[in-house]
């Protein structure tokens, strides 16, 4: 079947885009490709970006919270080292942590949760 549509971006809705595409940016190594006040993109090279969008009046969800969201999965070599430095960045760690660690689960700056897992 012939595709509709090439899929081109994840973009999260936030109210400071620049900021998340920076803390991003650190966190993935992928380049800032466009930056504004209310626009910010970061990719690697690749057909797929990460951007974001400010939002007015723009609040994450909670964690856990049974509505229902999208987050990002990110690979990593070492869990522990991994969320060590992104809490370092500004990332948060919640209390709740599922995957008996398989996982850990933080959220950015602006609350957004996200995963990091080593992929095994």
């Amino acid at each position: 079947m012939p595709a509709l549509a090439e899929f081109t971006a994840v973009v999260i809705d936030c109210t400071d885009p620049t900021m998340l595409a920076e803390f991003y940016r650190k966190a993935t190594g992928w380049e800032i490709t466009y930056s504004d006040q209310d626009f910010a993109s970061l990719g690697n090279g690749g057909p797929v970006q990460i951007a974001f969008v400010r939002i007015e009046g723009y609040q994450a969800t909670g964690w856990p919270d049974a509505r229902k969201h999208a987050h990002l999965d990110l690979t990593v070599t070492d869990l522990e080292s991994a969320a060590k430095e992104l809490l370092a960045l500004g990332a948060a760690k919640p209390e709740f942590q599922p995957g008996e660690g398989q996982w850990v689960v933080l959220t950015d700056p602006e609350g957004h949760p996200f995963c990091l897992t080593t992929g095994d």
